[in-house]
């Protein structure tokens, strides 16, 4: 029988984010994105947040078809499964490819929120709940590409917002590695 759980980010342009979910070390984390990909939660999504040599963020937005910025509804809150938040599995590092709960400054608030590292950020190692990984090069070049993309600020906490929407068509999960 085969433990593993991977995910595939399947974008509008059908570009593939290919990935392997770490159960062991963030198992709340794995749990919460699995649910919520199986609801079909992140269709439609839109990275909102793209910084440079730092990461890419989705889970939270959409734009409607009167090109509207709207918010997904609200999740539940879990337990953010990181070492200064007393989980000490998860020894997960933040590098390129690596997939993390977004959050606030509250340790507890990780929602449907996610973010993939486009360089290595070891701030962020042991404060938040990374929870898998990429398993390919090109699923890395797909997150370098959207981390380069030009963007602009909307204001209202949009500072770092795509000015061509990058979004999100379906999630899909299986118990089978996933490949081009």
């Amino acid at each position: 029988m085969n433990d593993k759980i991977y995910a595939q980010i399947i974008l509008s342009n059908n570009d593939k984010i290919n990935l392997e979910l770490y159960q062991e070390k963030a198992p709340i984390s794995v749990e919460n994105f699995v649910k919520l990909a199986k609801a079909h939660h992140y269709e439609k999504t839109i990275f909102h947040r793209v910084i440079k040599d730092f990461m890419i963020q989705t889970g939270g937005y959409y734009i409607d078809d009167d090109n509207n910025l709207n918010e997904l509804s609200e999740t539940s809150a879990i337990k953010g499964e990181f070492a200064s938040n007393g989980w000490l599995k998860n020894d997960l590092k933040h590098e390129l490819g690596v997939i993390s709960m977004a959050r606030t400054t509250n340790p507890d608030s990780a929602t449907s929120q996610f973010f993939l590292c486009s360089a290595t950020c070891p701030w962020l190692d042991g404060n938040y709940a990374a929870f898998g990984k990429t398993t390919d090069e090109k699923s890395n070049q797909i997150i370098l590409q959207i981390s380069n993309v030009k963007t602009v600020s909307l204001g209202y906490g949009f500072n770092d917002f795509p000015l061509e929407a990058i979004s999100i068509s379906q999630v899909l999960i299986s118990d089978q590695k996933f490949e081009d």
